[in-house]
């Protein structure tokens, strides 16, 4: 929850979490980490004593050894760039304190492999498959480019390395994970909190408003319908007849974005929801190389083909059309919702009835057309963390003014129009206690995760095989890493 905060001395250590976030983030981002096996230990730590000699020239040493991790002296420089790449803010944060925290990811992954937590290494996998994608989007499609840039031989090594770098990072996010995640705070402790807090050290929160909407979606015609259906018919009987491909339909005719290109492939994962619930239900439903009848989701109508099952992943592939809305409809939807926006300034019935009565928006018209917070899964956004889309159809609304009519058009070019209304406004505040109850919850329960944090860190970094090199052990930790 985002805050305005003077002196707050008892949460110092948020640092701890939001830099972390930062280099978790940059999760599968270049940088020379390597897992070493013990033997190897001695001669990395040996290959940093020899750079202490006047006359030796040091190429790339050891920074750290933590438990089966080094560090190397290129990461520190490595990360802080990758990190400024990803748009991250480095601002008071020095090399020591960075290296600390490259330090404490080593710490978990190290522990996260003695305590044996699984990662999955076909996820790994498809991890660095989907980030390379994303790197030669900016080289334009060249891997000798991308390799170049990242000084690497071969396509292998460099997807070996990020392997690497992706299951080291993944295991320390999943072993912070663990160490917090039975973490609970009781309402005395959430008062304990709040009482501690000086007066002149409370938090200040910012505006924050609730909002209804109600939206009007031109209609589909039945005959429009039929056509998209009678049309995925035909692509499933030209692939089961005629042997024709069902991944080249996909890309000559599918209307998803995100997955024609790839011949409407996707991975399901039965553990893991990605898609609706709908296409879920058929997809699992169907037998290896069966093909879907025509079925609708949200999104249009689908069919899919089930290549294989691996276990509880289910690869397939899909085709998506999306059926044609008609100018008439169109106008006629912009139409109906002018005069619900007329009945409601006339007084003729309020927004909240009006929104039950005509809204098409399933997830807020049975609720006076209330918008939920994604982020809080509450009614109230902050105003400077609101959607900037959302927060301009807003702005200039006072409290109880209706918008006017908005046309808005998604990437699939689905349209639909909507009218806004700002049901509450909570000024920014000083916290109050009984008001911001569920925010200074959170505030008490991340200073006790933190906590936890704290203290498996001073436990583990007792118990576990350690050694800083050069420079670094002239660095102020604020954990035990030399210790002392």
């Amino acid at each position: 929850m985002p805050l305005k905060i003077n002196n707050l001395k008892f949460i110092n250590n948020l640092k701890h979490i939001l830099v972390l976030c930062i280099t978790l983030l940059s999760v599968g981002v270049m940088s020379a980490q390597e897992i070493i096996e013990e033997e190897e230990v001695a001669e990395a730590v040996k290959a940093v004593d020899t750079t202490k000699s006047q006359n030796a020239k040091k190429v790339d040493g050891v920074a750290a050894v933590v438990g089966d991790y080094i560090v190397l002296d290129s990461d520190i420089k490595k990360e802080r760039e990758q990190i400024k790449a990803a748009g991250g803010s480095l601002e008071g944060v020095d090399d020591c304190n960075l290296f600390g925290l490259m330090l404490e990811r080593k710490l978990y992954a190290h522990h996260a492999i003695q305590d044996s937590i699984p990662v999955s290494d076909a996820e790994i996998r498809k991890n660095v498959d989907y980030q390379i994608e994303q790197f030669l989007q900016q080289t334009n499609g060249s891997m000798e480019k991308l390799l170049e840039f990242y000084n690497k031989e071969d396509e292998k090594s460099f997807r070996e390395e990020m392997f690497e770098i992706n299951k080291a990072n993944e295991l320390a996010q999943r072993m912070q994970a663990q160490i917090i995640e039975n973490v609970e705070i009781t309402p005395e402790e959430v008062r304990t909190f709040f009482n501690k807090i000086p007066e002149e050290e409370r938090p200040v929160f910012g505006t924050e408003l609730k909002v209804a909407q109600i939206v009007a979606e031109p209609q589909v015609s039945e005959e429009e319908k039929q056509k998209i259906i009678d049309r995925l018919k035909g692509f499933k009987q030209d692939i089961i007849e005629n042997g024709a491909s069902f991944r080249s339909k996909a890309v000559l005719y599918s209307d998803d974005p995100g997955s024609a290109s790839k011949g409407g492939k996707y991975t399901l994962n039965r553990k893991k929801p990605k898609m609706v619930k709908e296409f879920r239900q058929v997809a699992f439903s169907l037998q290896e190389g069966e093909i879907s009848e025509p079925f609708e989701t949200d999104f249009g109508y689908h069919i899919i083909m089930l290549e294989k099952i691996r276990g509880q992943e289910y690869d397939v592939a899909h085709i998506l059309l999306i059926p044609k809305v008609s100018d008439k409809a169109v106008a006629e939807a912009k139409d109906r919702l002018e005069k619900v926006r007329k009945r409601i300034i006339d007084g003729d019935i309020t927004f909240a009835d009006a929104a039950r009565e005509v809204s098409d928006e399933k997830e807020t018209k049975f609720d006076g057309g209330q918008l939920i917070n994604p982020t809080t899964q509450d009614y109230n956004f902050e105003l400077t963390r609101m959607d900037p889309e959302l927060y301009s159809q807003i702005q200039n609304l006072k409290d109880d003014e209706l918008s006017m009519v908005l046309r808005e058009e998604d990437r699939t070019g689905k349209v639909k129009f909507k009218i806004l209304k700002i049901t509450d406004r909570i000024d920014e505040h000083e916290a109050d206690y009984g008001r911001d109850y569920i925010k200074i919850k959170d505030l008490a329960l991340d200073e006790k995760k933190i906590k936890a944090i704290d203290a498996w860190q001073e436990e583990h970094i007792l118990d576990t095989y350690i050694k800083i090199s050069g420079e670094y052990r002239d660095c102020d930790f604020s954990g035990n890493w030399l210790k002392k």
